[in-house]
């Protein structure tokens, strides 16, 4: 016998159950990932704080290659790290692995549900390449697979050994990975694989290297054999590199509340831009902590955002009221454009409320977000999302002419 799922759960409740599944997954995703890059931050700062102790000291008969005291939260605190490992292994060992394992879980979870579930509205911008929901996200899974598989290689060749090199290259590469994907998805959706390319390459690291050299190290011990010091430092080149990655793929996590940067003409080098920056303000902060200060990078860091931000202003608009249309006509827009999305009830598949908040079906919301209207479809072309309802340039000089003479 058959059973339709639509007749024992409405389809209203089916989408309003998957925006639960949204939220909760973007909760847990932004709680692990504090957790995760609050960790890669922590343990960067002490192993670049961290100073050797004396000669003939205790620390120093331990094999304690570094030490350091700090106080917080009430209580003195006295972190040690070794040169290989203890003498004896201690009875509990934390390892820090689950918060990168449920960021980059609780992340795939997301774009499935949110890009992969919804390609058409999400991925697709048939302005840009005109292709099905099987293929787009073929290409997505695609780039992640290939974003690792490329890291891991050069990491492994004798490229991985020059660091300023390793790090111009990998840089590139993502720029080139940005503008790859510019050619066949949406500017948002571009930019958020991107972002998954460098979560993988980081959990890739923490996966198939960091833990597995722990592990390594642990056994060593376990079975009476001294460790091999190269595991602590393939895995410290990795933790390393992962801190580089922090602040552009942070930016990426938030990008798609900023439509002038993902649906620019030229997305993939805004991009590219912002992770340059990310990653010199990074760098200050690195050097910093081992006591050397270098205020070049963050200048230089800032200085590109400055420049960024003056490239992105847009150009001022012309009024021209004699030819402004009434509301009148920028409702029947709305209606034909927008308000399969922004209304009471949406009737878009996977909408069950306006984005936002920002309801277009009736003549006083329009007025009341006139600025919003023209800032997302006319000055960023931001919306509609994708274009999906084909709204024509035409269409977007009428609603331009409508707020410059004053939305009335």
């Amino acid at each position: 016998m058959d059973i339709n799922a639509s007749a024992l759960v409405p389809p209203y409740l089916l989408s309003y159950a998957l925006d639960w599944f949204n939220l909760l997954l973007r909760w847990l995703h932004m709680i692990t990932g504090i957790a995760w890059i609050g960790a890669s931050f922590y343990f960067v700062w002490l192993d670049n704080s961290i100073r050797p102790p004396e000669k003939d000291s205790d620390l120093a008969k331990k094999g304690v290659s570094g030490h350091l005291w700090a106080v917080h939260g009430g209580g003195f605190y006295n972190p040690q790290k070794y040169l290989v490992a203890p003498s004896e292994l201690p009875p509990e060992l934390h390892w820090f692995k689950w918060e990168a394992y449920s960021t980059w879980l609780s992340g795939f979870a997301l774009l499935t549900v949110v890009y992969y579930f919804n390609a058409q509205a999400m991925i697709i911008d048939k302005s840009v390449a005109d292709i099905s929901s099987v293929a787009a996200i073929g290409i997505g899974l695609g780039s992640l697979l290939a974003g690792w598989t490329v890291y891991d290689l050069l990491c492994r060749s004798k490229l991985g050994q020059n660091e300023l090199a390793f790090g111009v290259v990998v840089y590139l590469l993502l720029v080139g990975a940005a503008f790859g994907l510019s050619q066949v998805f949406s500017g948002r959706a571009a930019y958020i694989h991107v972002g998954a390319i460098i979560g993988t390459i980081m959990v890739g690291n923490v996966l198939m290297l960091i833990i597995p050299g722990q592990r390594k190290l642990v056994e060593a011990m376990r079975a009476g054999q001294k460790p091999d010091p190269i595991h602590g430092i393939r895995g410290k080149q990795r933790s390393v590199h992962n801190n580089y990655f922090t602040l552009p793929i942070l930016f990426i996590m938030i990008s798609n509340h900023f439509g002038m940067t993902y649906n620019h003409r030229y997305s993939w080098l805004v991009l590219a831009a912002i992770m340059a920056a990310g990653v010199l303000i990074r760098h200050f902060f690195n050097l910093r902590h081992k006591g050397r200060t270098a205020w070049g990078y963050p200048l230089a860091g800032c200085a590109i955002l400055l420049a960024l931000a003056i490239y992105l202003a847009p150009n001022a608009p012309v009024a021209n009221s004699s030819k402004a249309p009434d509301l009148s006509r920028v409702q029947q827009i709305m209606q034909a454009r927008c308000v399969a999305c922004h209304a009471e009830h949406p009737t878009q598949a996977g909408f069950t409320a306006a984005p936002a908040g920002v309801k277009l079906d009736s003549a006083a919301n329009i007025q009341q977000h006139a600025a919003r209207v023209y800032k997302q479809a006319v000055e960023l072309r931001a919306m509609p999302l994708a274009n999906m309802t084909q709204m024509t340039d035409a269409e977007r000089q009428e609603i331009a002419a409508w707020f410059m003479a004053g939305a009335k």
